[in-house]
């Protein structure tokens, strides 16, 4: 090139450009969103677990508001609610404790199974190699009982923070329960005039959709739970209950939730009922996967922003390295609101723009 000619610039380049440093921006925003989650995650946490009991049970207390006043309708629903849960808690713990006897009998005859099995070809492991395992993790366990012992203690800890994180969650759904509607009102009203449209229009849909999704998860992960429970019972896989309840909480992480439940699910059948049943349950995994991806998404969710699969797998992953199992659990309806917003923001743009232009075409004189 010749000096004094001046460069010139593409317009795709000027475009990146120009494109480049809002994104830098946006991800300035969210990286400083996610630290100071971070830094506060109880009270986020509790915020978002408040937010889906109001989701799910908001409709149910209006209904029961119809013949009671509203503060005992929420009471109501909430205290049913909660009685409802602790008695499945109370199920699988009956489960667990009438089978203890049983399932340690045949996870016994289940390890010996596995052991004989890997003696075989193809494995062909060396016959003392798991005996000498079981034997170094006794060991292990007997010396170092007391570091296990304070850090089981210091474990107490995390368990004052679970249940005080479920506290706030409760406390805060009363009050989103009774009376959300006229709290985001009182919070509209303190923005400046000239937001308090689009934040209007984005709270709606960012509630719509965040409804939606937790209405559609909490249906699939149902299904889900429904159809591994009986597949388990009707295997005579032991813990079919607790099993079930696993694979409900784990539906919960999109794609990635199911897959590790009823990989446990095959551990378990393994042990007990050998290398056939477990690969049944192997195929169960890739049935109920397919089912899921393939029929309960898109009918289930279709009230709510449908994600490309890609998306959702960048949002689980993304959301697991930033926060771990709650950033996971999060990622999925965080970025479904987002682009919920976004969309109803765009549009109302367009519709205000369409409306302009209308108002200023010149009219045919009569």
């Amino acid at each position: 090139m010749q000096s004094g000619t001046p460069a010139t610039v593409t317009p795709f380049l000027r475009t990146a450009a120009a494109h480049s440093w809002r994104l830098l921006i946006v991800g300035a925003l969210v990286y400083s969103l996610f630290a100071v989650l971070g830094r506060f995650h109880e009270i986020g946490v509790a915020l978002f677990l408040g937010c889906v009991i109001t989701a799910l049970l908001r409709p149910l207390a209006d209904v029961v508001a119809k013949g009671l006043p509203r503060s005992p309708a929420v009471a109501l629903t909430l205290l049913g609610s909660i009685a409802l849960v602790l008695g499945v808690l109370a199920l699988v713990g009956e489960a667990v404790a009438g089978e203890r006897t049983t399932l340690v009998r045949e996870f016994r005859v289940g390890v010996d199974r596995i052991e004989d099995w890997l003696e075989r070809p193809p494995f062909r492991l060396n016959p003392g190699a798991l005996s000498d395992l079981r034997a170094k993790i006794g060991e292990y366990v007997s010396s170092h009982r007391s570091a296990l012992v304070s850090t089981a203690l210091s474990g107490a800890h995390h368990v004052v923070a679970v249940l005080t994180t479920l506290a706030l969650a409760l406390f805060s759904a009363v009050f989103f329960i009774h009376s959300g509607d006229r709290q985001w009102e009182w919070f509209r009203k303190q923005l400046p005039g000239s937001v308090r449209d689009r934040v209007a229009i984005g709270g709606r849909a960012a509630w719509r959709t965040f409804t939606g999704y937790t209405h559609g998860i909490v249906l699939v992960a149902a299904v889900n739970a429904v159809l591994v429970g009986l597949a388990l019972w009707l295997l005579g896989v032991p813990l079919a209950v607790p099993l079930a309840l696993l694979e409900f909480v784990a539906a919960f992480v999109p794609l990635i939730g199911s897959p590790v439940a009823l990989a446990i699910a095959a551990v378990v059948a393994l042990a007990s009922k050998g290398p056939l049943v477990a690969a049944i349950v192997i195929g169960m995994i890739v049935v109920i996967g397919q089912i899921e991806g393939h029929l309960l998404h898109p009918l289930v969710m279709s009230w709510a922003v449908r994600l490309h699969p890609l998306v959702v797998a960048i949002s689980v992953i993304a959301g697991s390295i930033a926060a771990g199992i709650v950033g996971a659990v999060v990622a999925v309806p965080l970025v479904s609101v987002l682009w919920s917003v976004h969309t109803a923001l765009r549009e109302a743009r367009a519709v205000k723009a369409e409306t302009a232009e209308t108002a200023d075409a010149p009219t045919p004189e009569g």
